[in-house]
């Protein structure tokens, strides 16, 4: 998958780097979802379903272009 960014426009014109990966965001609201669910699992399943989900979205994302 291409490493696309996130957030590509620096806030700051001298800030260097691009930040997050737009994947990386993808897990990071899916791994909020679920914690914040009822089910009941360690955190590194937790981490690899986040995963699992961003994959899914950009996936999803790349379809519909």
């Amino acid at each position: 998958m291409k490493d696309i960014p996130a957030f590509p426009q620096p806030i700051n014109p001298r800030e260097q780097g691009r930040g997050m990966s737009l994947r990386d965001y993808f897990a990071a609201k899916a791994m909020q979802g679920l914690l914040a669910s009822e089910v009941n699992a360690g955190l590194k399943a937790f981490a690899k379903q986040s995963y699992v989900m961003a994959d899914a979205m950009m996936e999803a994302r790349n379809a519909a272009q």
